[in-house]
C-alpha cells in the first residue's frame, strides 16, 4: 500500500509517498509559492534513490501543484511509480479538530464541512489545509482521504489543564480552551523514547520537547498528552521564531491602543513579528541570532537566553504536575540539531536527576539516541521525529475499513 501524506499551506504543498509495507519514503517534496503567479513558484523533489528535481514553477493554485507532483511521481527518470493508480490513499495534515475531531477520520463532505465550521480556531492553518483536501479531490476522485488532527492526541487533557480563567459560558459558546498543537510529533516521539527504553509507554511519564520554529512541550502520562503548553492558537506557550507565545493578556488592548492598531494588526504582531525577531531585531532563525550572539549582540543573546529559561520552567512545571518524569525528550529542528541548546537546557538540572553526557550530546549521529550519563535517573533523548509517518499510519489503518 503507498499512501501520499499531504501538508498543506495558504502557499504550500509538501509531500511523502510511503510504501507501508516497509514505511520506506518513496519521494518527498514540496511546491513554494502556490498562487504567486508572476512571482515564480519552486518545486523541490527528491526520491529515495537520491534523485533530485528542482525547478522554478508557477502555480496557479493547489490543484496545478498536485498536478506537477503526480507528473514527477510517475516522471521515468525522478518517478517511484508507474501511474497514479499505484497510490492507493491520501493522508491530510489538518492542524486543528476542535472538540467534534478527537481522532482521525476518513473524510466525507460532512466531515470537510464541519471542519470548515470550526476554521475559526485556526484561521491561518485550517483554512489552508482544507484548499488542499479540495485540490486534492480533483486529481484523486475515487481515492480514500483522512484528515489527521495535530490536536487530536491533546483530547486527552483533563478539565483543569484546558480550562482557562474565562467565565465559563466562552467556553460553552465558543469553545475557548487549551487545544495544544504538534500532536503527531509528541504522540510519535514518546512512543519512539518507550521502545527506546524498552518499556510499556503505559509505565512511563515523559516530556517532549518538540523545537522548531513552532515550539510547544508536552507532558506524556502513561502515553496520554496531560497538558501542553500551546494553548487555544500555536502563538500560546514558548517563545519562538516568530511567535511571541505566553504574555499578559492585558498587553494586547494596551499596544493597540497605543499604536492604533487593528484587530488584524496585532494578530500580525503576535504571530509574525514577535518572538526570537521581535527581541532580537534582526532574526527568527536560531544560528543567526547564535552568529549574532558570538559577535556580541545583547539582544540575541537575550532571545536565546528567554526561550532556554523558558524551556527549563516548563520541564520543571511538568515533572511537578506529573509527580515525577522518566524521560525527556528533543526533538524538532533545533532540538534535534542544537547541542547547546540541549545543553543549556539541562544544566543544574541534576538535582531533579537530570544529567546530560557532554559527549553524547557532542556527538550525535542521525539516529535517535540517549544522551544522558549512566548514573542520570531521568534519561534524556534525542528522537528525530516523524509526523509523515504517523500520519500515513493512521490513514493506512482507518483504510482498513473502507
Amino acid at each position: 500500500m503507498n499512501i501520499l501524506v499531504v501538508n498543506s499551506g495558504s502557499s504550500s504543498l509538501k509531500y511523502q509517498l510511503i510504501n507501508m509495507e516497509n514505511e520506506e519514503c518513496l519521494a518527498r517534496g514540496n511546491c513554494e509559492k502556490i498562487g504567486t503567479v508572476g512571482i515564480g513558484g519552486i518545486i523541490t523533489h527528491k526520491t529515495n534513490m537520491n534523485k533530485t528535481f528542482y525547478d522554478n514553477c508557477e502555480f496557479k493554485d493547489h490543484k496545478q501543484a498536485f498536478e506537477k507532483v503526480i507528473e514527477l511521481l510517475i516522471d521515468k527518470h525522478y518517478g517511484v511509480i508507474s501511474s497514479i493508480q499505484d497510490i492507493n490513499s491520501v493522508g491530510h495534515r489538518v492542524v486543528q479538530g476542535g472538540s467534534k475531531f478527537t481522532e482521525s477520520v476518513v473524510l466525507t463532505e460532512d466531515k470537510l464541512r464541519s471542519i470548515e465550521e470550526i476554521s475559526y480556531l485556526a484561521p491561518l492553518h485550517n483554512p489552508a489545509n482544507i484548499m488542499g483536501i479540495k485540490a486534492c479531490y480533483n486529481i484523486f476522485k475515487n481515492k480514500v482521504q483522512v484528515a489527521v488532527f495535530d490536536t487530536s492526541f491533546h483530547s486527552t487533557l483533563p478539565q483543569k489543564a484546558y480550562i482557562f480563567g474565562l467565565p465559563y459560558k466562552y467556553y460553552e459558546k465558543y469553545n475557548i480552551r487549551r487545544y495544544g498543537f504538534h500532536g503527531t510529533s509528541h504522540s510519535y516521539v514518546s512512543n519512539e523514547c518507550s521502545k527506546l527504553m524498552q518499556k510499556d509507554i503505559k509505565e512511563l511519564k515523559i516530556i517532549t520537547c518538540h523545537l522548531g520554529n513552532g515550539a510547544s512541550i508536552t507532558a506524556v502520562d502513561k502515553g496520554k498528552s496531560v497538558d501542553t503548553t500551546m494553548g487555544f492558537t500555536p502563538v500560546d506557550g514558548l517563545l519562538m521564531g516568530t511567535r511571541c507565545g505566553s504574555i499578559d493578556p492585558s498587553i494586547i488592548p494596551y499596544i493597540m491602543e497605543k499604536e492604533g492598531l487593528s484587530v488584524a494588526q496585532i494578530e500580525h504582531v503576535l504571530n509574525k513579528e514577535s518572538g526570537y525577531l521581535g527581541i532580537s531585531g534582526i532574526a527568527s532563525d536560531r544560528r543567526d541570532l547564535i552568529a549574532a550572539k558570538d559577535n556580541e549582540n545583547n539582544q540575541a543573546k537575550l532571545a536565546i537566553d528567554i526561550q532556554i529559561y523558558q524551556i527549563k520552567k516548563y520541564i520543571g512545571s511538568y515533572i511537578a504536575a506529573m509527580n515525577g518524569v522518566d524521560a525527556i525528550i528533543f526533538t524538532g529542528g533545533i532540538g534535534e540539531n542544537s547541542k547547546d541548546l540541549r545543553q543549556e537546557v539541562c544544566s543544574d538540572m541534576d538535582f531533579l536527576g537530570i544529567k546530560l553526557s557532554e559527549s553524547l550530546n557532542d556527538s550525535l549521529s542521525d539516529e535517535d539516541m540517549e544522551i544522558s550519563l549512566p548514573d542520570s535517573t531521568v534519561k534524556v533523548f534525542v528522537i528525530h521525529t516523524n509526523e509523515e509517518i504517523v500520519i500515513a499510519r493512521e490513514t493506512a489503518n482507518l483504510c482498513k475499513n473502507c
